[in-house]
C-alpha cells in the first residue's frame, strides 16, 4: 500500500474514532430489539455484548436506580437520537466506552479507604456534589461519589483523609484534592 493511502486511511480512522464515542449521561430511547439486567453494573458490558451481536446498531445502559433495581442494557437495531439522562451510558456499535477526562475527576474509578466521613448526596452524573463537599473540608484529601443503587437507594459522598490507589469501579466517580 503506498504511504499517501496509508496516511490517507490513518486520518480517516482517527476521524472517526474521535467522533464516534460512549456518551456519558446520555440515552438512546426506542429502536430495542432486545434488553436485559446486567448482573454486573458495568456499560463496557453492555458495549462489548453490541460489539458481539451482528444485529446491533446501538445500545443503552442504565444504572440501577435503587438498591432493588438492577442495571439494564438495550440493544438497538438503529441508531436512535441520544438525548441527556444522567442515570444513562449510550454509544453505537464500534464505540465501546470511554469515560470523560476531565482533569481530577475520575470516572469509573473508587478510591476505597480512608474514609473521613460519608453522607447522602443528591444524585449527580459528574460527582461535582461531592467533589465540592472535600474542597470545602480542610481533612478531605480525596473524595468518592458512589451512584444510587450500588450502597443504598440513595447517592452517597465519601470523603478522604488520605489518597488510596483508585480501582476500576463503575459504580463510582473519585478525585484527588491535595
Amino acid at each position: 500500500m503506498p504511504r499517501c493511502w496509508r496516511v490517507g486511511l490513518l486520518i480517516v480512522i482517527v476521524a472517526a474514532t474521535s467522533s464516534a464515542r460512549a456518551q456519558v449521561g446520555f440515552d438512546r430511547p426506542g429502536s430495542d430489539y432486545t434488553s436485559f439486567i446486567m448482573r454486573f453494573a458495568d456499560p463496557a458490558i453492555c458495549a462489548a455484548r453490541c460489539e458481539r451481536d451482528p444485529r446491533c446498531r446501538a445500545w443503552a445502559f442504565s444504572y440501577p436506580l435503587t438498591e432493588n433495581t438492577s442495571a439494564m442494557c438495550w440493544l438497538k437495531s438503529r441508531v436512535p437520537k441520544r438525548i441527556p439522562a444522567p442515570c444513562c451510558v449510550s454509544g453505537v456499535h464500534g464505540t465501546g466506552v470511554i469515560e470523560p477526562r476531565t482533569g481530577v475527576i475520575e470516572f469509573g474509578f473508587d478510591r476505597y479507604g480512608g474514609d473521613l466521613r460519608h453522607f447522602e448526596v443528591a444524585s449527580d452524573p459528574t460527582g461535582g456534589t461531592c467533589q465540592a463537599a472535600c474542597e470545602g473540608e480542610a481533612a478531605c484529601r480525596a473524595w468518592t461519589y458512589v451512584r444510587p443503587g450500588y450502597v443504598g437507594t440513595s447517592a452517597v459522598c465519601y470523603l478522604k483523609n488520605r489518597i488510596t490507589r483508585p480501582l476500576r469501579k463503575p459504580c463510582c466517580i473519585s478525585g484527588v484534592i491535595r
